[in-house]
């Protein structure tokens, strides 16, 4: 068992640590987002139990580490070598002993920090000597974390991809399952935010396309904010004979409304054209269908202020229906009960509803509009936020309602990816090659995300993965028409594959 040393800060906050720690370096540290700081991409750890791909695959954004210069969030975890905010580690009990290396210890505790706890850990270059570790982790031990962390399935898989050894990796999957006991995941307590500081700006956007009437909602919305923003900036791409400027009447409101009649296709040039028109230094990106609560934008400063960080993800509610209003948004809040209160670091970023310093959103360009016309572009977006070296912060505290219509939206323009024949119209991803008869799936611009952020074998498994889900995750009676069908899902999958590296062969793109 590790017994752990104690800091105080100046401020009277109480740390723990493991190791060699620059001291001084605390004091700044505690001032930002983490909760807990280590070196270990210095020590050996980087990118270590790559096991994980068999639970996690392309589907989770931190099962790489983010090669960044000197921050970056980073849950694997030197146990011989961290600094951790007492109080979390008190709420959270420590280390799991019941792995038979600390190794393994260490990278449980910062795993379930991230992923379950609401916690934010972080590499910090510099806080730690250099010094190389051998983080070798035992076939027993594999499992006993795939069997506390995940579904027992996910073991079952593990054992299905490591069939050449089967016969030991049995042994170790029986032996661990003898014996697992799973530890409770508790919630790490936000922090109480801080008023507002200073007199910082705030513009927002919003990229519309038939909806005017919704983005009116919106704009009236703001106009009942504690916190007015300087200005919303929307590009607005309905069909010249189908628009009324009177739904953006400047008189309307208290604050400046811009008013862009986009001309070129998609939601991510639509805000690239906004972003390039902000002048606030924070941006709101919101979508056109949805309603706030007065505290929302407060809410969203007030969080980003109190831990010193740059961007963060609200949360999105999905309406019942587009009839229902702010009095239906507090009944759905008040259902989650303490369910909502998480902070931590997000796990996903929405377009619908986030605030992102504006000076991050210009070393960022903007979106990649290559995504236009399909799925994926601000999961994109909040992945290149974190490989700046940044924290997304989940904010429980500005919630939106997502009142989802039937009509409208730049998905008009993406639902044409479902069409063949005469009918269907060009999408931007399929570069001058368009589709015939066998149309793509998973979306090309689903697949040439995952082929941009992760590697080679991440994606052969994630392959593996996807044809296996689609065998064995259904009803148990329609495997034999899923068979029969799997050469020609087997085509798809390919054909996506194949739009997708036309994407990455082109590169990124902001314009």
């Amino acid at each position: 068992m590790i017994k752990l040393k104690t800091y105080t800060t100046t401020s009277g906050e109480v740390l723990l640590y493991n190791g060699e720690p620059d001291l001084a370096m605390l004091e700044v540290l505690t001032q930002g987002p983490g909760d807990l700081w280590h070196s270990s991409l210095d020590q050996g750890f980087e990118n270590c139990f790559k096991e994980l791909v068999y639970q996690s695959a392309v589907y989770w954004w931190f099962v790489n580490d983010f090669k960044v210069a000197d921050t970056a969030v980073n849950w694997r975890l030197n146990a011989h070598s961290f600094v951790v905010r007492a109080s979390v580690w008190e709420t959270l009990g420590g280390f799991d002993y019941q792995y038979s290396n600390a190794v393994i210890s260490g990278l449980d505790f910062g795993f379930n920090l991230i992923r379950n706890s609401g916690g934010i850990p972080l590499y910090v270059k510099g806080l730690f000597p250099i010094k190389s570790v051998d983080v070798t982790i035992s076939k027993e031990d594999r499992y006993l974390f795939f069997l506390k962390n995940f579904k027992k399935h996910h073991s079952f898989y593990m054992l299905f991809r490591k069939r050449f050894s089967f016969l030991s990796e049995y042994k170790a999957f029986k032996s661990a399952s003898e014996k697992v006991v799973k530890k409770e995941n508790k919630i790490i307590k936000y922090r109480d935010l801080n008023p507002v500081k200073g007199t910082p700006t705030v513009s927002l956007v919003i990229p519309t396309m038939k909806r005017q009437e919704y983005t009116e909602l919106l704009l009236k919305d703001h106009n009942e904010q504690t916190f007015l923003i300087k200005e919303a900036i929307i590009v607005d791409a309905t069909p010249e004979n189908e628009r009324d400027a009177i739904y953006y009447n400047q008189e309307n409101f208290k604050f400046n409304v811009k008013v862009k009649w986009q001309t070129t296709k998609g939601s991510c040039r639509a805000r690239n054209e906004a972003i390039n028109m902000c002048t606030g230094d924070y941006i709101i990106f919101a979508d056109d269908d949805v309603r706030i609560l007065p505290d929302f934008v407060e809410n969203h400063i007030r969080l980003l202020q109190t831990y010193n960080a740059s961007a963060c993800n609200g949360l999105d509610i999905m309406a019942d229906n587009t009839n229902q209003n702010l009095d239906d948004l507090k009944q759905k809040l008040s259902k989650l009960k303490d369910n909502r209160w998480k902070v931590g670091v997000a796990h996903l970023f929405s377009n619908a509803n986030s605030c992102v310093k504006r000076t991050v959103v210009e070393k960022l360009v903007g979106n990649d509009v290559n995504f236009d016309g399909g799925y994926g572009e601000d999961t994109d977006f909040g992945l290149r936020i974190l490989m700046l070296g940044e924290v997304l912060l989940q904010n429980p505290f500005s919630p939106n309602l997502h009142l989802k219509p039937p009509v409208g939206g730049y998905r008009f323009w993406g639902n044409q990816s479902k069409i063949l024949g005469k009918k269907r119209k060009v999408q931007p991803w399929e570069l001058g090659k368009p589709v015939k008869y066998v149309r793509p799936v998973p979306s090309p611009t689903v697949t040439y995300n995952f082929l941009k952020h992760f590697t080679p074998s991440q994606i052969k498994e994630w392959r593996w993965k996807h044809f296996f889900i689609y065998l064995f995750k259904k009803d148990k009676k329609g495997i034999i028409l899923r068979l029969f069908k799997l050469p020609y899902k087997y085509l798809q999958f390919n054909k996506s594959l194949i739009y997708a590296q036309r994407l990455m062969k082109k590169g990124e793109q902001h314009e």
